[in-house]
């Protein structure tokens, strides 16, 4: 049986056409191979590696100093929800209002991130790297205890937020029958529908971090698209929403089974799994596969 001339591996190139190719590339002068290196993509093994020492950094935050990042985070959060507001409540009731209202979605997001403070579901999405890489108690100690501090200041922040809105005169009437309507939309669906669309926040929400380390100069773009993203599709965030809805529940149009019942139970587990097992555990598996995972 004769064999292919060919018999190099499917995708490799020959020394000939590696000499052939070397002769028609560039020749860059040290300042623009900087300049290359640079532009040149992450690939996978190092954007997992800027997660990781993010993640320890995080584990490694004293608890009281997440605690008063993750209030700030939730007091921050509430802008998207004003800013929103705001926009609904200047522009007519049309079919393409929702495409500039949701613009402002995206406010608190930003702010959370250029003023490095403490969200749910984007800073607790690094420390788990490092727990995936290696998984000992007390990694898992810390990383339970800024699950829990982060989650509970943001809810903290978003209640304050929610009572410096519904129970001050800071907006005009027609600003809060916005604050209103957004409120309870939060709420319409059924548990399986908050359910399923809760994982796809979440998803977008690790996609956006998992980004971030190759976005560069870009962030601001990156973090807009896809926090727009989850806005324009009426996806459920646990901390965006909790804004919304205990905005109704201090304004007396909720009550707290509500808030706990119809939103948090469907919204808090389904971001988490959005997040971890669509995302970062399928890229911590992507690097194990690469032969790139510390041992």
């Amino acid at each position: 049986m004769e064999r292919s001339k060919d018999s190099r591996p499917r995708g490799k190139l020959s020394e000939n056409e590696h000499a052939e190719q070397s002769e028609n590339m560039p020749v860059l002068d040290r300042v623009e191979e900087q300049h290359a290196e640079k532009e040149e993509s992450l690939n996978p093994y190092v954007t997992y590696e800027v997660i990781r020492r993010e993640g320890e950094k995080e584990l490694e935050r004293p608890a009281s100093a997440i605690a008063w990042a993750a209030i700030a985070g939730g007091l921050s959060m509430g802008f998207s929800f004003v800013v929103e507001a705001l926009l609904r409540a200047h522009l007519p009731d049309t079919e393409w209002r929702p495409l500039v209202t949701k613009l402002g979605y995206p406010v608190g997001f930003l702010i959370i991130s250029l003023a490095s403070q403490q969200l749910f579901t984007e800073n607790t999405i690094t420390p788990v790297v490092p727990f995936l890489v290696s998984r000992t108690r007390e990694i898992f100690r810390r990383l339970s205890i800024l699950w829990v501090v982060v989650f509970v200041g943001n809810i903290l922040g978003t209640l304050a937020f929610a009572a410096m809105i519904g129970l001050t005169s800071a907006f005009d009437p027609d600003v809060h029958t916005e604050f209103t309507s957004i409120g309870f939309e939060a709420i319409r669906n059924d548990f399986a529908t908050t359910f399923i669309r809760a994982v796809f926040a979440g998803w977008l929400i690790a996609l956006m971090v998992w980004m971030l380390p190759a976005a560069s100069s870009s962030k601001v773009a990156v973090i807009t698209l896809m926090t727009y993203m989850i806005g324009i599709g009426e996806l459920s965030h646990i901390i965006v929403g909790s804004t919304e809805v205990l905005y109704l529940v201090l304004t007396g149009q909720a009550s707290l089974a509500t808030y706990f019942g119809d939103f948090v139970a469907p919204t808090l587990l389904r971001n988490v799994v959005g997040g971890l097992l669509l995302v970062t555990a399928l890229n911590h598996a992507q690097v194990v596969a690469g032969g790139h995972h510390r041992k």
